[in-house]
């Protein structure tokens, strides 16, 4: 029972406000206590009644469960056009509200709105400035790398034929098969030390080498045979001076002869051992270390090319952020300078964002001269195809609330017209913009859409929205003033032999007019209109 009295309570409000919500209640409980207190000093049942006027017959019929709120009127769908400009800027100039925006506006680029551009103007040149000298110290990071690359190139190229110079070097002055042999035993560190000399002798000797050595020994067989000629000639001149058949001066030309034939012969081995020794080793110890030489050069060339190339490119990506970065703040700026031009983006009729709130057509309107803040709404183009209404439902009455319940809408602005509709949003949260002010009252915001199209219906209508919630049928109803709280029991005064007595009744449904009555009253029964008794508070809830 005590649950049920809750109910009725909020059923009286109905929706009015709780202001008119308490001045009904002390005017039914002063029509009672007077009532009361006439019929306490003797007066007739019949008298006391006041005739039919004071009694309501329990009928049985549909009851319709509602509730009813104010609400303005908006677009559902409408385009925003909003600040991008950093910071705060200046309008300084706006087309007039209710300008209607065409398609040819929209394809001819018409202004509706430009913002104080001075300031992010003169920031651009300077950013363009600096823009132009970081894309030339770009350009001239990205030319250097690439001629770094090509130099690298040059000079890898250049002591890689170097080394393919100096092997052949060594392989024309040892032959093939010796020179690579003496490669690949450079593998091993000190595996040629004091072996090069032995070279000379290896069968595998080849090139300018072996012809060299071939050569030193050729010369010692021809000094030895002419030697050996000189000899030979010097004893026959011998016997022929014996027997005086040549004279002492050829004799003495043969000795000379021979001597000669024997030191070319001694100059020749002497040359060869020199090669052997001396002149072999060296050459070979020389193109050794020349394609050595050559080898490390190329590792150092490659070093040095890696570490340029390094800095070279880590110039380029250096240049390259500063580009990138000053080219992010000029696009930036440029954007910025086009957003202070604010094009029609779509057809429709403006409407001033500070039109929609009232604070804010009272302390920021839209005006020329205001001051805007980036995103702050400028200006709205509403499409008028889809409106609705936004109202505010009370707590008590929230969790009734269900998407698609069907409503009746009356506009203010046209009463003899009649609109329906459904709940299309219901906000999960309180509205925060009633808590400053009453902090008690919690409302949700909900969205009711206008079936139909109405070309007459503008943005910011006043209207008063009736959600149906339930729609009961054949039940029996009597008025919400009929049923009174008494010591927590819900009560009617029933007419019974020309008496009024109390009767416990249990309620269901309720409106802001009449409300359900499950048990307790039957129907055809005449019930007061006005109870005798006050209307008691209930016990509050532990």
């Amino acid at each position: 029972m005590k649950k049920q009295n809750k109910q009725a309570k909020p059923g009286r409000s109905g929706f009015v406000s709780i202001r008119w919500i308490i001045v009904f209640a002390v005017l039914v409980i002063i029509v009672g206590a007077g009532l009361f207190i006439f019929m306490r000093r003797g007066s007739g049942a019949a008298n006391v009644l006041g005739g039919a006027t004071g009694l309501y017959t329990v009928k049985r019929g549909p009851l319709i469960v509602s509730v009813t709120e104010p609400g303005d009127i908006k677009a559902i769908n409408s385009v925003d056009i909003k600040s991008e400009v950093e910071g705060r800027t200046k309008i300084i100039s706006i087309v007039d509200e209710g300008t209607f925006i065409t398609e040819a506006d929209v394809n001819n680029g018409k202004i509706l709105v430009e913002l104080d551009a001075s300031d992010i103007e003169q920031k651009l040149t300077e950013r363009e400035v600096r823009f132009l000298s970081t894309e030339a110290e770009y350009t001239d990071a990205n030319e250097s790398l690439e001629i770094q690359k090509k130099e690298n190139e040059s000079k890898i190229k250049a002591g890689q034929l170097k080394i393919k110079f100096m092997l052949m070097d060594l392989k024309k002055y040892l032959g093939e098969t010796l020179a690579q042999t003496l490669v690949q035993a450079m593998a091993n560190p000190g595996s040629t030390d004091n072996k090069i000399a032995m070279l000379v002798n290896d069968p595998c000797l080849g090139g300018e080498a072996l012809q060299k050595r071939r050569e030193r020994q050729t010369d010692i067989i021809l000094k030895q045979e002419e030697l050996e000629l000189a000899i030979n000639k010097l004893d026959w001149t011998k016997k022929l001076y014996e027997k005086e058949y040549v004279s002492l001066n050829q004799l003495e030309a043969d000795n000379l002869a021979k001597a000669t034939k024997e030191i070319a012969l001694e100059k020749a081995k002497t040359a060869k051992e020199l090669f052997v020794r001396y002149e072999f080793p060296k050459q070979a110890e020389k193109f050794l270390s020349d394609y050595e030489e050559a080898k490390r050069e190329l590792e150092r060339i490659e070093a040095r090319a890696r570490s340029k190339l390094a800095q070279a490119q880590a110039r380029l990506k250096s240049s390259r952020a500063k580009y990138l970065l000053q080219k992010k703040r000029l696009e930036k700026l440029q954007k910025q300078l086009k957003a202070c031009v604010i094009k029609a983006p779509a057809p429709g009729q403006v409407v001033y964002s500070s039109s929609t709130d009232r604070w804010a057509r009272r302390n920021r309107p839209i005006e020329i001269g205001a001051d805007i803040q980036e995103r702050q709404k400028i200006i709205l183009i509403p499409d008028p195809s889809a409106m609705k209404v936004e109202i505010k439902i009370h707590e008590m009455w929230v969790n009734k609330i269900q998407m698609g319940q069907k409503t009746k809408i009356t506009i203010s602005a046209f009463p003899d017209k009649s609109f329906t509709g459904k709940v299309i949003k219901k906000s999960p949260l309180a509205d925060p913009t009633n808590w400053w002010s009453n902090p008690d009252l919690k409302v949700y915001a909900t969205d009711v859409c206008i079936d139909g199209e109405h070309d007459f219906l503008k943005t910011g209508m006043t209207a008063k929205v009736e959600v149906i919630i339930e729609k009961l049928q054949d039940v029996l109803t009597v008025p919400i003033q009929v049923v009174v709280n008494r010591e927590g029991e819900k009560i009617c005064y029933v007419l019974n032999s020309q008496k009024p007595e109390p009767r416990q009744v249990e309620t269901g449904a309720f409106n802001a007019n009449f409300v359900e009555i499950r048990d307790g009253l039957t129907e055809g029964e005449k019930v007061l209109l006005n109870p005798p008794l006050l209307v008691e508070s209930e016990p509050e809830q532990e």
